[in-house]
Formats: structure tokens, C-alpha cells, sequence
């Protein structure tokens, strides 16, 4: 298929445009100018190339046009696009106005979602963006070789219900937690700006417990750990994260599970919820 590939920050937009290209996808890049990292040009003009345009981030209207030129009728959202840029000074046009004026909360799946009907309105299907990535979604069951001990056990368990209740709130997906105290709360900052809030509230020991969303629309806003996140859990003395199995993104698996082994630092994946 023509897949439109609209990309955020990170490395979430790389994986996406190999794995596509290497399932034989015509791909072509939508990038924001405002956040992608400008060596995805670099990556999308390797062979089999994928045109690639940068868009600023309020130009929705421009997006749908050069999707539609391009005869994309399938999508997909890779990377952060950091919320706070709504207070920013990014310049809607007309589309991404409308879309605005209709929304009756600015949170991320509204805004989203939003986004996603309009796309669709013009025949195309935003599709899971971890769709071509099954392989780097977290599996169940201890991922380290260090397990959680008895009270980092207490502590998720004490976690999971505050951090599922935010999440369902569409306030964040991670919290903090020490000592069956809720230490620090996600909102728009970013997990890794949580652990590091964290550390300075509450000093070494802390557990990160990052969910997704009770229905989380796989399509976007899909929980992701990289590298950065075991670096700041290093940082701040943080002793282990739990993710959800099946619903968030490791950012090459391998090396994180590495890294937190050296640092002693324990990687939970929950297993699924059901009903």
C-alpha cells in the first residue's frame, strides 16, 4: 500500500519508515518542522526513497493536500508531538481551526481524535502506529534479571490503580511512587521530566509506573521507553519501571533491558487488563 507516515520526535518515525519500507510499503513522510529530527531526511532518502516534506505543525490543511496528492489512503502517527506546543506560538491554519473550534477539551485524545476523523473524511485510515513494530511492544513478566522485592511489590500495587485512574483522565500515563506515596503526577511534561522531578522530591528509591490508557486507541499517543528514560531513572536513583505488556513501545528492547541490568534497575511488564 501508499502508507503516509506523519512524524513526530524521536526514534519511534525511523523504526516506523524501515519496517514499512522492509515490508515493501511505498511510503511517503509527512515530518513537522517543529519536531522531527532533521536526520529523518537523511534516513528517507535511502533506497527504496520515500519522499519526505516538512510541515509545520499547525498546517493540518497542507498535510491532508500532500497525502491526498501522493494517493495515500492509509496513515500512520509516529513520535511525540509535545502538547505544550498548543501554547506556543504555532499558527492554525483554517483546517486545524476548525478542528480546534469543535473540541470541547484540548487533552490529547480529543485532539486526536479530532485529527483521525477529519483524515478520514478525506479517505484516509489512520492505522495503529505500532502496526509494523509487534516485535518492540513490551512483553509480560520481569524483563531484567533483577525481579522487584517485596516492597517494590507493594508499591505497584499500590501504583497501578492511581496511575490507571490518570490515564483515564488523560492527564498522563506515568506517576512516581515511593513508600505507597504518590510523589510525582504526569501531565504534559514527559515521563522523563517526571522521574526527574521525582528524584529531587523524594531523593534514591523511587518506582516509575507508566500505563496505558484503559481503552488506549493504539492509533496514537502510545506509551513509549527508550534510552533516555533508564538514563534518568540512573540519574535520579530510581529502581525500577512498570509498563504495560502488549501496549507500550521499547525503543530497541535490547539495549534498554542491557542498560538497566548494568544500572540494577528492574523492568516490569504487566500483564494485560481485561474487562
Amino acid at each position: 500500500m501508499r502508507l503516509g507516515l506523519i512524524a513526530g520526535n524521536g526514534r519511534f518515525p525511523f523504526l516506523v519508515l524501515d519496517a514499512a519500507r522492509g515490508a515493501g510499503h511505498d511510503v511517503i513522510v509527512i515530518a513537522i518542522k517543529e519536531e522531527a529530527f532533521p536526520d529523518l531526511a537523511d534516513v528517507a532518502a535511502r533506497p527504496p526513497r520515500a519522499p519526505l516534506h516538512w510541515v509545520s505543525l499547525g498546517q493540518l490543511g497542507e498535510c491532508i493536500t500532500l497525502l491526498e496528492d501522493a494517493g495515500v489512503t492509509r496513515a500512520v502517527m509516529a513520535g511525540q508531538v509535545k502538547h505544550t506546543k498548543l501554547f506556543a506560538d504555532i499558527v492554525p491554519d483554517m483546517t486545524l481551526l476548525g478542528v480546534l473550534t469543535r473540541l470541547k477539551a484540548r487533552n490529547t485524545d480529543a485532539l486526536i481524535s479530532g485529527v483521525a476523523n477529519l483524515l478520514r473524511d478525506h479517505g484516509i485510515e489512520l492505522i495503529d502506529s505500532t502496526a509494523f513494530l509487534a516485535p518492540l511492544l513490551a512483553r509480560e513478566g520481569v524483563l531484567t534479571r533483577r525481579a522487584p522485592n517485596d516492597d517494590e511489590r507493594r508499591d505497584l500495587d499500590f501504583g497501578y490503580p492511581v496511575a490507571d485512574a490518570i490515564a483515564g483522565l488523560d492527564i498522563g500515563q506515568t506517576i512516581a511512587v515511593k513508600s505507597a506515596a504518590v510523589i510525582a503526577v504526569e501531565a504534559m511534561e514527559g515521563t522523563d521530566a517526571v522521574i526527574t522531578r521525582a528524584g529531587q522530591l523524594a531523593g534514591r528509591g523511587v518506582l516509575i509506573v507508566k500505563v496505558a490508557k484503559p481503552n488506549q486507541d493504539m492509533r496514537f499517543d502510545v506509551p513509549v521507553v527508550g534510552g533516555s528514560t533508564i538514563e534518568a531513572m540512573k540519574a535520579t536513583g530510581a529502581t525500577l519501571i512498570s509498563v504495560d505488556a502488549g501496549k507500550t513501545l521499547m525503543i530497541d528492547p535490547d539495549a534498554i533491558i542491557r542498560a538497566a541490568d548494568e544500572a540494577g534497575i528492574a523492568i516490569v511488564g504487566r500483564a494485560a487488563r481485561h474487562g
